[in-house]
């Protein structure tokens, strides 16, 4: 029961800072030296990633009727021709072209990230580097809020472009506190996307390349012998739905404060959180 306890913890943790720009995971470490899991290493460095199938499934809930590219059309039978031209009725064209966006935009991240995934884990994963991008994309946020007034404010006005440029930025994420939202929110900013645009836009992101990240890591688990007993199902699940539901609420949140709020309380919070994980380390 403790360790399901601490699964729930784990959970609303993730389901918060997975989609606010502050670094989920300058927060595990942080939780992770106040909470001690009984449970293997290989475990938990399965878990710290895969634990986020419950915030992607929050965004496909939430934003289920804007990311599903099919429709039942009025009048199916008028279609003539080939398949293509009898598929099109069927078809929501804006929403392909939304996919094909973030695609295009989680590609530099896939063919980068997934040979350096091992390498980043060993080298970067440390109190040091969370605490120093912590605090570096605080200070990006509090100087790109400076006097911006942003040129794009619809989600259609996105060019392929744009999704290239905020791909590289979540290339960027890879590095452990730099926080993949706050990375994709700070290349968007730059790019004059509105902060609701880039806030849903980064949401989207996060579908194939969470699940992509979260699938290879529980591969590797089971490749290199890793099990699962009772405990370690109760332990996944339970963080994966309470961070399902803390998703739901978190993202709701933010979408409404973005509407009328700049980032930069996010920026001097994650400054002071830097500062924190780096005094941690220091005083250990």
């Amino acid at each position: 029961m403790i360790e399901i306890l601490k699964a729930v913890l784990m959970g609303v943790v993730e389901g918060i800072t997975e989609w606010l720009p502050i670094s989920s995971t300058g927060h595990m470490i942080l939780l992770e030296d106040l909470v001690k899991f009984e449970l293997s290493d290989e475990f938990l460095s399965m878990f710290r990633v895969v634990i986020q199938l419950g915030a992607i499934l929050a965004v496909v809930v939430l934003y289920f009727d804007r990311l599903w590219p099919f429709r039942r059309p009025e009048h199916p039978a008028v279609a003539r021709g080939g398949v293509w031209q009898r598929l099109q009725p069927w078809m929501k064209p804006e929403v392909w072209r939304l996919w094909g966006l973030i695609l295009i935009a989680s590609l530099p991240a896939a063919v980068i990230g997934l040979p350096l995934d091992d390498w980043m884990d060993e080298h970067l994963y440390n109190s040091a580097v969370v605490g120093a991008m912590l605090i570096l994309y605080g200070v990006f946020f509090l100087v790109i809020e400076n006097g911006r007034v942003p040129r794009i404010t619809r989600m259609e006005q996105l060019t392929w472009k744009h999704a290239v440029i905020v791909g590289v930025w979540q290339v960027l994420a890879l590095i452990p506190g730099t926080s993949r939202s706050g990375a994709t929110i700070v290349g968007g900013l730059l790019l004059g996307l509105s902060r609701p645009v880039a806030a849903q836009f980064t949401f989207y992101l996060a579908i194939p390349v969470m699940a992509g990240a979260s699938g290879l890591k529980l591969v590797k688990y089971l490749l290199e012998g890793g099990t699962f007993m009772a405990l370690e199902v109760g332990v996944l699940f339970t963080g994966m739905a309470v961070a399902f539901v803390v998703s739901m609420l978190c993202i709701g949140f933010l979408m409404q404060y973005v509407k009328k709020h700049t980032f930069k309380p996010f920026g001097w919070y994650r400054i002071a959180l830097g500062l924190v994980v780096l005094a941690a380390e220091f005083l250990k």
